[in-house]
């Protein structure tokens, strides 16, 4: 069974990590271009299920989100819940 599942975790952290990573890029682009932004909580919610490498990544390679305390604040949050449930759901039941 934790093969298996360890193959289902990593696929869809996978998956999760690319699609924040893109989502982060569109708005690091939008924000250079002045356009419409995507808003912090879609950014947020994204790193929460299992998007949050890419997301920490992206901040890191692109720059963007890196300065604004409120938002790494919430970011690391949503890192900590994250790895909580990663945690229960891999060793609490």
């Amino acid at each position: 069974m934790w093969p298996l599942l360890a193959m289902w975790l990593a696929s869809v952290y996978a998956v999760a990590s690319v699609v924040c990573y893109m989502v982060y890029a569109v708005d690091k682009a939008a924000a250079r271009r002045g356009e419409r932004r995507i808003p912090e909580r879609v950014l947020l919610l994204i790193g929460l299920l299992c998007g949050w490498p890419g997301g920490w990544l992206a901040q890191r390679r692109l720059r963007h989100k890196t300065a604004k305390t409120s938002f790494q604040v919430k970011f690391w949050l949503t890192v900590a819940v994250n790895l909580a449930a990663l945690g229960w759901l891999c060793w609490g039941y």
